[in-house]
């Protein structure tokens, strides 16, 4: 039941209302503090567009619609700007739909505790589209600018320690994030919650235990020059710390998945400028997707590694590649021609023509 009587709160006190709801749902299990500063940051965001003191019961579906377009163009600033058609520095579609997921949540809240008589997100009209919805640029990196990303990291692994305390030489750890991130493509909220005890070996094979979404662990094979990172980290990489994450900062604590971002930039500075290319740690995901799937490598492998319940859901983290479908055409299955002494189809042992039958 809805209550009786509506209360005309503000836009900025019934936000601060929903984030107090919402981060008490993280001490009881139902959200995860990851989630919840999301939805703290959207809401934040909403307030800032619609305006701090309005009530909120005073927004129509048309203020939504504005509070929209405004987000989807205001600047990213882990996007550079510039770019095909002024499409990147904007609001990627992800961050749009996710910001809009964010304030319906709070508004479905609003109608049911009685701060607005009606839902406004019921009633707007913008559309994925007129929203920019579209992905403005391709997210995953081409493979000269993978490769170029995985070469700097591995020769970054390479490099003798420098002098000063060990605590504060980051540059195995560097490393092995980058080279997880390309070649795995684990979720950033993955990596960071990473710890020692997760990495095992089976039959002389290193394994990372991948604690995921929805409780789910998955088990993934790392590759041979990544392995020998990751050993080359724990032997003389990893500061000394009773905390048993993985990946630590120089002071000895769990990393935060904000200092991810700044650990792939300074890697890229290493790389030549013709094939550098800004990149966020989910752009690195699409990379693993689209590269893994456009070597032909198995659906069902890809969506293990990744960690997804469904093989449609690969379809969001794949990007296409220039030149893809031409070398597809090229590589035909159906124009090979036959090894010698191979059987064809619909002929008989020594190559003859069928019973004619149509």
């Amino acid at each position: 039941m809805r209550p009786a009587e509506l209360d005309r709160v503000s836009v900025a006190e019934a936000a601060d209302r929903y984030v107090e709801l919402v981060r008490a749902r993280v001490l009881t299990g139902a959200l995860s503090a990851a989630t919840a500063e999301v939805y703290a940051r959207d809401v934040a965001t909403l307030v800032e567009l619609a305006g701090a003191g309005r009530v909120l019961d005073d927004l129509t579906g048309a203020d939504v619609d504005a509070v929209l377009l405004a987000f989807a163009r205001k600047p990213d600033g882990r996007r550079p700007a510039g770019g095909e058609a002024g499409g990147r520095g904007r609001q990627s579609a992800s961050s749009q739909a996710r910001f809009r997921r964010s304030i319906s949540a709070l508004f479905k809240h609003a109608a049911l505790v009685g701060w607005v008589q009606v839902n406004p997100m019921t009633v707007a009209t913008i559309t994925a589209r007129e929203r920019g919805g579209l992905r403005p640029e391709r997210r995953a990196l081409t493979r000269e600018q993978a490769q170029g990303l995985v070469g700097a990291a591995r020769r970054l692994g390479e490099e003798p320690s420098g002098p000063g305390r060990r605590d504060q030489r980051t540059e195995l750890r560097d490393a092995l994030i980058v080279l997880l991130l390309a070649t795995l493509g684990p979720r950033v909220s993955e990596l960071v919650r990473a710890n020692v005890e997760d990495f095992f070996t089976n039959d002389g094979v290193r394994y990372w235990r991948i604690f995921g979404k929805g409780g789910r662990t998955r088990d993934v094979p790392l590759p041979s020059d990544v392995a020998r990172v990751l050993e080359a980290y724990l032997e003389r990489g990893r500061s000394e710390s009773a905390d048993k994450a993985l990946l630590l900062s120089w002071r000895g604590r769990r990393l935060a998945r904000g200092d991810v971002q700044a650990v792939i930039d300074r890697v890229q500075r290493r790389v030549d400028p013709d094939r550098r290319r800004t990149v966020t740690p989910h752009g690195l995901r699409h990379t693993t997707a689209t590269h893994l799937l456009a070597d032909a490598v198995d659906m069902d492998a890809v969506r293990r590694v990744l960690g997804h319940g469904d093989l449609s859901t690969l379809g969001r983290y794949r990007d296409e590649l220039p030149g893809e479908l031409e070398v597809a055409m090229r590589a035909h299955p159906l124009l090979k021609e036959p090894r010698p002494g191979r059987v064809r189809d619909g002929a008989g042992p020594a190559g003859e023509a069928g019973d004619g039958q149509g």
